[in-house]
């Protein structure tokens, strides 16, 4: 019984609330939620006296419908406090809208509209990006406080103090779940997608304690829920545009290989050291399907150079000029949006196709760098022709590294370099 609860829970809280804050506004953001966790409460207490019901979500949807109304009736300020901030509803409206039934209220494609809704309103640019992606989490995934707290490898407590910033934020500045207009859309919908790739590279590329939903150091739930969440913007007419198709095509070809990154322990693994079997032959077509819908307009963003690299990456290790095609990707992505990671990425995959010379040629104009992802590559580039400089910047990946198990993979390539050492000195 506990199971199914959690599972609803899951998947059914971020739909209930958003269909209730978008009535009550976002200013009582909190009511909702109150109501919507009230309910669970009462499915665990009920259901464990009397068992499951027939259908479980529909017992969950007229309950909270009935909360809301029981709520309005001994609410004697109702009208002053609540009522009117109702997002564009009279009187009348409110009447007659709480008057329908669950199946009404809490019908399907009320609540994708809902949670579209909710999607734009909580990743509104004047939040703080920690602040936009924990609220995505909490109000549209139905995360626990615990689970966030995890992911951003921060307390509780400051989890629970950006989130009420964040719901402060939205009810000073009058933030309503309106559907950007055709002017705001552009600007609107480049913060959601932003908001939308941070969350899956949260999941993807993070190597902490893993929650309780994960069993390993990466986070395929938070994975799970970006691209959730990117199918569901995409159900809206307006933001089928080429940025949105390329991002999820972007998250289809990296969740395609995620159950080759990490071992049974949660040990990590290289990509060259990946069992390709393992790497998710129908994400990998999604992700090209999507490609494909992406490649109309006249300018191609940083999802769309992303999606392809990614694309390559999937391709088998033995493709023909496979790691050219990366690099001049790399090239393009760099002149577009510099970043550091993005710089030592191209002058890696310079070192696959060209080689450790030319490689070398480029590392030595990287800023030096306290990330153990600039000292792993540096190893790399001297592992065949100065072992000694190999080891001292591999002795400094593991230093810099901030979880066990990145840790564990740079002793082991540290050991490997050793005996390959050993093995080459002369006797």
């Amino acid at each position: 019984m506990q199971t199914t609860i959690a599972q609803l829970f899951r998947t059914e809280y971020a739909r209930m609330v958003s269909v209730l804050a978008r009535h009550f506004g976002l200013a009582h953001l909190e009511t909702a939620e109150d109501i919507v966790s009230e309910t669970f409460l009462l499915a665990s207490e009920t259901w464990g006296l009397k068992g499951l019901p027939t259908n479980p979500r529909a017992w969950l949807y007229a309950s909270a419908k009935n909360k809301c109304l029981d709520m309005l009736r001994r609410q004697k300020t109702f009208d002053t406090k609540i009522s009117s901030s109702f997002v564009h509803q009279t009187k009348e409206t409110q009447n007659t809208e709480w008057q329908m039934n669950a199946e009404q209220i809490f019908e399907d494609k009320r609540i994708e509209d809902s949670q579209i809704r909710m999607l734009f309103a909580v990743c509104v640019p004047s939040l703080p990006q920690e602040v936009q992606i924990g609220l995505a989490l909490r109000i549209l995934c139905g995360f626990g406080i615990d689970e966030i707290a995890a992911a951003f490898l921060v307390s509780k407590d400051t989890i629970n103090k950006r989130l009420y910033r964040g719901k402060e934020k939205l009810r000073i500045e009058g933030i309503s779940t309106d559907l950007p207009t055709d002017t705001e859309l552009a600007t609107r919908l480049a913060n959601v997608l932003h908001v939308l790739y941070l969350l899956f590279n949260d999941g993807y590329y993070t190597a902490s304690v893993p929650t309780k939903a994960d069993s390993g150091p990466l986070k395929p739930s938070l994975c799970q829920e970006a691209m959730r969440l990117t199918i569901l913007l995409l159900s809206y007419g307006p933001a089928r545009q080429p940025p949105a198709f390329a991002l999820l095509a972007l998250m289809c070809f990296q969740a395609s290989r995620m159950a080759a990154r990490s071992g049974p322990t949660g040990a990590i693994i290289l990509y060259a050291d990946q069992d390709t079997n393992l790497w998710d032959s129908n994400l990998i077509a999604k992700g090209e399907e999507f490609l494909n819908l992406s490649a109309h307009g006249n300018r191609a963003s940083t999802y769309h150079l992303q999606a392809a690299i990614a694309y390559w990456h999937s391709r088998p290790p033995a493709t023909n000029g496979k790691w050219n095609e990366i690099l001049n990707l790399y090239n393009r992505l760099l002149i577009l949006q510099y970043s550091p990671i993005v710089a030592l990425n191209r002058t890696f995959a310079l070192l696959q196709a060209q080689g450790p010379e030319a490689a070398l040629a480029e590392a030595v104009k990287l800023p030096k760098s306290e990330s153990p992802f600039y000292h792993t590559l540096m190893a790399e580039i001297w592992k065949h022709s100065d072992s000694k400089q190999a080891t001292a910047h591999l002795g400094s990946a593991i230093a810099l590294a901030k979880t066990e198990p990145e840790r564990a993979l740079l002793r082991g390539r540290l050991e490997a370099l050793d005996l390959a050492t050993c093995n080459n000195a002369p006797m």
